[in-house]
């Protein structure tokens, strides 16, 4: 990161998005084009599995599936990274998302079908994708629920109570970030101007990871703008003196931004 930057901090608030770099290179560049300085400071790694066995064979046995359920855009991403040679996503064949931005990996990927949350669902989660799913019928059907090495398995057990078979893949492991020189620098002007910086976060995850990163700090004077009240309370229980919370559309989180910069 140029010394120029971190100078800069003073300037104006800064956005540290903290999830996987993945996402967060997508929500970096959606808020510099609205007029912010936004950082990427993933705080959760994804790696591939160490073993893809589970996964292919996953893979062999999508034909008798009724419904396949990615929880992320990683799981989505990370499945179809190993996908067996010959092996195709079955004509017919619904998937489920939790969010847009699964959905929109799904629909690139060339899965046609895809039963998502409201466009203007309150949240987009589990449960708002349940209100899409709770309506069939699931007694008997076969669910595939695509993860990573920790979640939920609050839709999962809401299938199993209706019937449904489900079974769970692990597409890919989730840990604590390993930063750089450049993450390292962040953190510390995060640490040192805390009103000059906004922690986004998208998963109480981060959170965690965040504390264990710098165990010691005083977070009274820091600020952090959540996208679920779950991550919200996991941020006031660190200390944060500030936390507000948004949908996370790049329209209402650039809002909320805008809102406290000003």
């Amino acid at each position: 990161m140029p010394t120029s930057v971190l100078a800069d901090a003073d300037a104006a608030l800064r956005v540290l998005v903290t999830r996987p770099a993945a996402q967060a290179r997508e929500w970096v560049d959606g808020l510099r084009a609205a007029g912010l300085d936004a950082q990427a400071l993933p705080l959760i790694d994804i790696r591939p599995v160490d073993d893809p066995a589970e996964l292919h064979a996953a893979w062999r046995r999508l034909a008798d599936v009724g419904l396949v359920m990615f929880v992320s855009p990683n799981a989505a991403e990370q499945f179809f990274a190993h996908r067996p040679p010959g092996a195709a996503w079955p004509d017919g064949l619904q998937a489920a998302s939790p969010g847009p931005g699964t959905t929109r990996v799904l629909h690139a990927l060339g899965v046609a079908q895809v039963v998502a949350p409201a466009a203007d669902a309150p949240q987009f989660d589990s449960e708002a994708l349940w209100a899409q799913l709770r309506t069939q019928d699931w007694s008997g059907r076969r669910v595939l629920v695509v993860r990573g090495t920790s979640g939920r398995d609050w839709i999962a057990d809401r299938l199993r109570e209706r019937g449904a078979v489900v079974s769970l893949v692990c597409a890919y492991g989730r840990s604590a970030p390993r930063l750089d020189d450049a993450g390292c620098a962040l953190l510390q002007a995060a640490l040192e101007r805390p009103t000059r910086h906004l922690w986004f976060f998208s998963s109480s995850e981060a959170v965690d990871h965040l504390e264990a990163l710098a165990p010691s700090a005083a977070w009274t004077a820091g600020r952090a703008l959540a996208t679920h009240p779950r991550i919200a309370a996991r941020a006031r229980a660190l200390g944060l003196g500030q936390v507000l919370e948004s949908r996370p559309s790049l329209a209402e989180v650039v809002a909320c931004i805008q809102s406290i910069a000003s």
